[in-house]
């Protein structure tokens, strides 16, 4: 008798270990879901051409952040306060091409994106990081920002202005 219970409780234990697991694998799921929806972030390109071919085929702005990443505190602060907010986001998706020209010091960049970067850097006379410059569909200079306080909206409010331009 005493084999029969413990055989019992096995059952009974396996049966609760694979509600349990059920529960870990659903709860994984879902915050892998949730992760990956809070995670999605403005795609920012690398290659100026293929961003210029992107904005003509859907009639945006092309937007080029000269920025140093890791090093350039005003960059850091405009990423995080007007890049990265929602917002922001959502104008971006449906306003932009986005291009991040970085100059960073520790982090590394292929040669290739190395030198487009100094080519479009002279090209464009930047002399501050961060340096916004937005340019039409054509590839057309319509503007220059730069870090701007409050946010996401006056930011919007200044790409707004140039796209009137364009």
């Amino acid at each position: 008798m005493g084999r029969i219970e413990r055989a019992g409780r096995r059952l009974t234990w396996r049966a609760n270990s694979n509600k349990v697991m059920k529960k870990i694998m659903f709860s994984l799921i879902a915050c892998g879901a949730l992760l990956r929806a809070g995670a999605e972030e403005a795609q920012w390109l690398t290659d100026l051409p293929k961003a210029q071919e992107k904005a003509k085929a859907e009639n945006k702005l092309v937007m080029l952040d000269f920025t140093g990443s890791d090093w350039c505190g005003w960059c850091i602060k405009l990423n995080k306060e007007v890049f990265s907010q929602p917002k922001f986001k959502e104008y971006a998706e449906k306003n932009l091409v986005l291009v991040e020209l970085d100059f960073p010091r520790t982090k590394h960049l292929a040669k290739h994106i190395k030198d487009q970067n100094e080519t479009l850097a002279k090209q464009f006379n930047i002399e501050g990081y961060p340096t916004i410059i937005v340019l039409n569909s054509e590839g057309k200079k319509v503007g220059e920002l730069g870090y701007e306080a409050g946010g996401p909206k006056p930011f919007i409010s200044k790409l707004e202005d140039l796209k009137k331009k364009s």
